[in-house]
């Protein structure tokens, strides 16, 4: 009998020369998509329990133990980030721990590509798609949110100060790629004026 195999979105395409930035996608990120009731204390204590942590439940927040990410994605859905061949584990724990109680757990790990951004003036690039102040405060470590991204849906997480990753669908993946790519050019680059003084 064969073996399932995954094939990467992108596997075939590599980041042009000149780029002001370091583009690469991210091909063995899993990923489980964990529905529930943040008012149920046994929800929560159960998925703490198999995941070693809590899970956020400010907006746009996030929370890391080991090599497991938990992105906020709403009041009641979350994203959870580990290695591929760990999601499989992490899914049979979570399915394991909420039994009897309201919930759902899935492994999407398939679902989306997965674009790291890495260098000075990765905010000024995403921001070149996207209408999101990505100069603000709030926009620190930890940071995730869903956004429109060159017109299409996305998720964004702050993983350092100069690493942004992008989750897209798998089906848009060569078409952020690309644009990314175009606008990650160091002839596009731009360099935003900050605070002047006034004219006299």
């Amino acid at each position: 009998m064969s073996e399932l195999s995954y094939d990467s979105p992108l596997a075939a395409v590599a980041a042009p020369s000149g780029l002001a930035i370091s583009l690469r996608e991210i091909p063995d990120r899993g990923m489980i998509d964990l529905r529930g009731l943040a008012s149920d204390p046994a929800f929560m204590a159960a998925a703490r329990e198999a995941l070693g942590v809590a899970l956020p439940t400010t907006p746009r927040s996030s929370a890391a133990w080991g090599d497991v990410r938990v992105l906020w994605l709403s009041v009641d859905q979350w994203l959870i980030l580990s290695t591929r061949t760990k999601a499989h584990e992490l899914l049979a724990r979570l399915n394991a721990a909420l039994t009897g109680i309201h919930s759902l757990a899935v492994d999407v790990s398939d679902m989306r590509a997965v674009i790291r951004l890495e260098g000075e003036g990765i905010r000024e690039i995403l921001m070149k798609g996207t209408s999101l102040d990505l100069l603000s405060p709030e926009v620190k470590p930890g940071f995730c949110r869903r956004m429109r991204f060159a017109e299409i849906a996305a998720l964004l997480h702050v993983v350092e100060d100069e690493v942004f990753d992008v989750y897209v669908f798998r089906s848009y993946a060569h078409y952020a790629w690309s644009f990314l790519c175009a606008t990650a050019r160091e002839s596009a680059k731009v360099s935003l004026f900050g605070a002047q003084d006034a004219p006299v």
